[in-house]
């Protein structure tokens, strides 16, 4: 099974905690979870579209657009 985005970000603070992380910054974690979480939500949008009325590029249009609009707090 594919590793979320919280489950990575899960392990990396972990391994930061102790040392061992290749990240210098918590910080960094999270915005590297942050667009892994986004790639995750888009990939799962269009895998599940099932309309035959978008083709594939505009399904991945839509679901950028979507998340944009729903999870993007920056503008």
């Amino acid at each position: 099974m594919k590793q979320t985005a919280v489950e990575w970000q899960h392990i990396e603070l972990s391994k930061f905690l102790y040392g061992k992380s290749e990240f210098t910054d918590a910080h960094d974690i999270l915005i590297e979870a942050k667009a892994m979480e986004k790639k995750q939500i888009v990939e799962a949008w269009v895998r599940g579209d099932n309309s035959d009325c978008l083709s594939e590029q505009d399904s991945s249009d839509f679901a950028e657009h979507y998340y944009n609009e729903t999870f993007n707090i920056n503008g």
